[in-house]
């Protein structure tokens, strides 16, 4: 029977081909090996050879044409040999599988017909509530929650219950937090087991009398479980083994010289491998090209016995040097996706896409804040760091330029006079931003004490919504990590975020002479829908006068 010829997947990316030339047509006679046209996917313009000895008996795509990978691209087989039956069979196979899934999704509806009336006992919800039954459902724990993870329950089901226990912890995308069930009798169901996650108001328990018939509440989830089940037996479809052939040998286009080697890639790899010279193999394909059955016969000692009877050592062509070969294993290890970085990867996103970024970066003589630091903490109650120091200057210079402060609101740009700090931290599982609250009127001590308290929160997973709500502008440290200067992306809602750097000692200039001094560059990326590159600069240079002249923090 005829053999039908496919679009190999070529690359791993590739989706389609361009069909860029035909080597062989309708009628031309072709060996295993021979090359049939070439290809140009995504990656490059390569080779595509036939693994049948036969005639072209039809190409069914035209040069420049672009072919998905798996559809039907020629036919080969014998002299005068009814091909189109082959074809109708390769189709047809490919039709009846498309509309198999249909068929089964149109009895689907009688199934769920036949098992409605028996889920649909019980009492619903309404009526439950009036015997005392309590649905307990997924909480919105933070603006920015849209599902939480059960992280542990303390109660089973037949469990007694009151109104002032802790069900269970629930991990948001902020911290792990407790839920309570405001409700006293027995616990009558579990709806999401340890370890699993509910969609906000997705009902997660339920208390009520004890022996209470809750089916009625339950019956719309078990409808919906009906369809998981049938996907689940679907048939896998396996690939065409036709197609993993043809990428595992799909040769690459040559064209260096006349007086190259002719060799597939195959061949030219496996030769490579086994340290064979080309040179020496004789080549079986059209044109006295080698193919990877020319290497596997290739036999080196039957070669050198056919030629002369012996060849003096220093005649003979220098060999190659051959490439040890390194064998390396593919490993790694994949993680469920955390509720925190889930919300981190989608509010960024939004951001960095939504709002038109662009950033200014400044440098700034550290010395004297050095000497102001070492002077505070002489006589503060609690340690300064110089990230205080930068939190306090920023909500100073915020207040004479409140354009700074603002955010987008669409049809409204919402100016702030009041200062909130939000301060970046990571923890483990990814990053959060609380927020130091009326930052400009509070002194270094207070600002230095409030972080510590957040920066132990954080970590214990303990933030609260009001912790971290709230901000009018952000700041992002990395330079206690050594960072010398980096960019940020805009916190939404701020109009505003400013990333510090670490203090590097550089020479600098001063009074016309070059000096050892301590430099630090801070970046303020800006949402330029409200801060232009005019307003953003005014704000550094305040900034840098306040950093520069930390005496002025006082004032």
């Amino acid at each position: 029977m005829a053999d039908v010829i496919k679009m190999p997947k070529m690359s791993d990316t590739m989706t389609e081909g361009v069909l860029a030339k035909w080597h062989k047509k309708v009628g031309d006679k072709v060996k295993s090996g021979d090359v049939l046209a070439e290809v140009e996917t995504d990656k490059a313009t390569m080779d595509m050879e036939s693994y049948w000895d036969g005639v072209l008996l039809y190409v069914g795509v035209e040069e420049g044409t672009a072919v998905p990978v798996d559809a039907i691209m020629a036919v080969i087989g014998k002299e005068g040999e009814d091909y189109k039956a082959a074809l109708e069979a390769e189709k047809g196979g490919s039709e009846a599988e498309s509309e198999k899934p249909k068929a089964e999704s149109a009895e689907a509806p009688k199934e769920k017909e036949e098992v409605a009336p028996a889920q649909g006992g019980g009492l619903s919800e309404e009526e439950l509530a009036a015997k005392g039954v309590t649905v307990i459902r997924m909480p919105l724990l933070s603006d920015t929650m849209t599902e939480g993870v059960i992280a542990e329950w303390h109660k089973k089901v037949g469990d007694k219950v009151k109104d002032d226990d802790v069900l269970a912890d629930v991990e948001t995308d902020k911290a792990t937090m407790e839920v309570m069930g405001y409700a006293t009798g027995t616990l009558l169901h579990i709806g999401v087991e340890k370890g699993s996650a509910a969609k906000v108001n997705g009902i997660i328990a339920i208390v009520g009398p004890e022996g209470t018939d809750v089916s009625g509440i339950l019956a719309g989830g078990a409808q919906s479980s009906k369809p998981k089940a049938e996907s689940a037996d679907a048939p896998k479809e396996e690939a065409p083994k036709a197609t993993a052939d043809a990428s595992a040998s799909a040769p690459v286009a040559e064209s260096l010289s006349d007086s190259r080697v002719k060799a597939s890639p195959l061949a030219k790899k496996i030769a490579k491998d086994k340290g064979i010279d080309l040179s020496q193999v004789a080549g079986s394909a059209e044109g006295g090209r080698i193919i990877k059955k020319d290497i596997e016969n290739f036999k080196p000692a039957a070669q050198a016995e056919s030629g002369n009877a012996k060849v003096e050592s220093n005649s003979a062509p220098a060999a190659a040097p051959v490439i040890p070969t390194f064998v390396g294993e593919v490993k790694f290890t994949e993680q469920p996706v955390s509720q925190m970085r889930k919300v981190i990867a989608k509010r960024l996103a939004e951001s960095l896409f939504t709002a038109p970024h662009f950033y200014l970066t400044v440098s700034i003589d550290m010395d004297n804040a050095m000497a102001a630091r070492t002077a505070i903490n002489a006589v503060a109650p609690v340690k300064v760091s110089f990230n205080d120091i930068v939190i306090k200057a920023v909500a100073v210079a915020l207040k004479k330029h409140p354009a700074v402060n603002s955010s987008w609101g669409g049809d409204k740009i919402r100016f702030n006079e009041h200062t909130n700090i939000g301060v970046a931290m990571a923890v483990e599982d990814g990053l959060l931003v609380p927020v130091v609250r009326f930052a400009d009127g509070k002194s270094l001590s207070h600002i230095s004490a409030e972080v510590k308290d957040f920066g132990a929160k954080a970590k214990a997973k303990k933030l609260q919504p009001a912790d971290w709500e709230g901000s009018t502008f952000t700041v992002s440290n990395l330079g206690m990590f050594g960072i010398d200067e980096f960019t940020s992306i805009i916190n939404s809602p701020d109009g505003a975020i400013l990333s510090v750097g670490a203090i590097q000692a550089v020479p600098v200039v001063k009074n016309g002479a070059v000096v050892p001094g301590n430099v630090m560059k801070l970046t303020l990326g800006c949402d330029h829908r409200v801060v232009d590159g005019a307003t953003g600069a005014q704000f550094l240079q305040t900034l840098k006068g306040l950093l520069e002249e930390p005496i002025r923090l006082l004032a």
